[in-house]
């Protein structure tokens, strides 16, 4: 099963994800692995300290103090390790439930299969087109963590509540 999504009354923007990683899944939070470039990458674009890898309170607060709903694409699947391209059986998360839940008005998905999966199962349903974002996974090595910044600062930029 999937983790629950972190959002609150003031949650503008959603950011999905397509499923835990087995680091994340023993962490028991979004994007546990220690070279996933999730939390720098938002630390940077909010102004924000990095949060301790362990302080999953801190992560959740991050989100919520800049209006930001974090989940992930599917309730569950089977998948091999942490290989997006291994995914079948898969079973979508209620995002259009989270939606009339939440004042979110943009979605935009961490990597190419978050995209896929949203647009396929959810977005007939919720009506908003996502917005694909380069993956922010240690497997993405061709995008540097300065041209991770710089395409997702642009999309999300008047997103962010500062």
């Amino acid at each position: 099963m999937s983790f629950a999504p972190v959002y609150d009354d003031r949650s503008r923007a959603l950011i999905l994800g397509t499923w835990p990683s087995p680091k994340s899944r023993e962490m028991a939070f979004y994007y546990g692995h220690p070279q996933n470039r999730f939390w720098p990458l938002l630390a940077a674009l909010t102004g924000e300290p990095l949060p301790v890898r362990e302080d999953i309170a801190a992560k959740k607060q991050l989100l919520l103090r800049h209006g930001l709903a974090l989940w992930d694409t599917l309730e569950s699947c089977t998948i091999t390790g942490a290989s997006d391209a291994s995914i079948r059986d898969v079973v979508p998360n209620d995002i259009a439930g989270l939606l009339r839940k939440a004042p979110i008005r943009a979605v935009f998905c961490n990597g190419a299969t978050a995209y896929r999966i949203y647009t396929k199962y959810q977005q007939p349903l919720t009506g908003i087109p996502a917005v694909r974002l380069p993956s922010t996974s240690p497997a993405n090595a061709a995008c540097s963590p300065a041209r991770l910044e710089a395409l997702w600062g642009a999309a999300l930029v008047d997103w962010i509540v500062k």
